[in-house]
């Protein structure tokens, strides 16, 4: 990079939080920048609120299909980076062939399931605060933070919810390729591997066995006599499982860990709960639980006066469009009052606005109404342990204790299950 001091690439910076401070000084000095690759041909960084959102919604100039949106690798680089999703996943498509795709899995989205399921999940969240109630400590991130969404996509997909682990385990083998406790890139494969069956069987049972859930409207969906093929359903439910699962649970433990690291926000949102709305926005440009995406020019263009040729990667750093000085009053302040508050957490509009915003804020309202409403004391015990990525940014592990309360149902998590 022309930028000294600064690599993109080093997953270990990201882990210690040194990325911030990267990416201030991109900003500030080149905020589009290019960094090199040791093996291949490099890619440009968008840092700014401005330009992400613009890369974002550009969706003609800026393809998602035609090189992925994940790595900075292109296919033909590294043969193994997800090649086969082109044309048949979700995130790894253009118009016109995502908006027919995005219409047809909006069937399983309607209001009504998306009303329907904040009843459950309210009833549920009373439960996961319930099972750690009254030992005063717990893992944060896998006892409460992971647990709603989980609970959320099984039911979603119809799965029993004694599998939600296994649900748990797949997306932290399938993310957490760099990391570690999670494995690697065989171990990845391994979990795609399981999941794609696990899925592929759920569908052969719906239909023989339609219920009211998302797999079986999903695999009767139709407009105009067009389905989805079935590898269309089944990388869209590999894509829910994780995205739907990883996001709110990394949103959800960074919003707490950032109330906790801010008591005084802490006790505003206490004494204020008609703040919660507004809490939420704050924590999802907080966390930016997704960092970046990538994108490929299919011509030659301009963004924010710097040339980019036919064929460039460009990835979108929205953790670092979210902490911009010339958007947000000082960005890094967390201040659950903050307006107005147009963060990109769920992409910054365009084509690939995030599906699942609306459940996603809804998991964090309801289980943050339920957390400051039962337990105004929570602290760690120590620091949390994070993911090394730069791609998702996650928490894997956060101890806390708070004061002992009561249990408000009679039944256990697993009981209810």
């Amino acid at each position: 990079m022309k930028t000294p001091g600064i690599d993109l690439t080093d997953l270990d910076r990201f882990q210690r939080g040194e990325h911030h401070e990267m990416f201030r000084r991109l900003r500030a000095e080149e905020p589009v920048a290019w960094h090199d690759l040791p093996d291949a041909k490099g890619f440009w960084n968008v840092v700014t609120h401005a330009d992400v959102t613009r890369v974002n919604r550009e969706s003609g100039l800026f393809s998602s299909e035609k090189e992925g949106v994940t790595g900075f690798y292109n296919v033909d680089e590294v043969p193994a980076n997800g090649g086969e999703l082109r044309g048949v996943m979700l995130l790894v498509t253009d118009p016109p062939k995502h908006t027919r795709y995005r219409k047809l899995v909006n069937k399983g989205f309607t209001p009504r399931m998306i009303g329907l399921l904040e009843q459950y999940l309210a009833h549920r969240t009373t439960l996961i605060i319930d099972e750690v109630i009254e030992q005063g400590t717990c893992d944060f991130v896998t006892d409460v933070a992971a647990e709603l969404p989980l609970q959320a996509i099984a039911e979603i997909m119809g799965v029993p919810q004694e599998d939600r682990k296994l649900l748990f385990e797949w997306s932290n083998r399938m993310i957490g390729i760099d990391d570690p406790e999670y494995g690697g890139t065989e171990d990845n494969m391994t979990a795609m591997t399981e999941l794609y069956m696990y899925v592929n069987q759920l569908a052969q049972q719906r239909k023989v066995d339609p219920r009211d859930d998302i797999v079986t409207k999903l695999i009767n969906s139709e407009i105009d006599g067009d389905r989805l093929s079935d590898a269309e359903f089944e990388f869209f439910m590999l894509l829910l499982t994780v995205a739907g699962n990883e996001t709110t649970r990394n949103t959800t433990s960074w919003g707490m860990h950032a109330l906790m690291q801010h008591p005084e926000q802490y006790q505003l949102l206490r004494e204020n709960p008609s703040l919660l709305d507004g809490a939420v926005e704050e924590v999802l440009r907080w966390a930016s639980p997704v960092l970046h995406f990538r994108r490929t020019a299919t011509e030659d263009c301009v963004i924010n006066g710097q040339p980019i040729a036919k064929d460039d990667k460009v990835v979108m750093w929205y953790i670092s469009a979210n902490r911009d000085e010339t958007v947000y009053e000082d960005p890094f302040r967390f201040d659950i009052t903050r307006s107005p508050n147009e963060h990109v957490a769920f992409g910054g509009g365009g084509t690939h606005f995030c599906l699942g915003a609306n459940l996603a804020r809804a998991e964090l309202r309801i289980l943050f109404a339920e957390l400051i409403e039962r337990i105004g004391d929570m602290k760690m015990t120590r620091e949390p342990d994070i993911l090394r990525s730069n791609f998702i940014g996650g928490v894997k592990h956060m101890p806390v204790q708070f004061t002992p309360g009561k249990r408000r149902m009679g039944s256990s998590l697993a009981a209810s299950a």
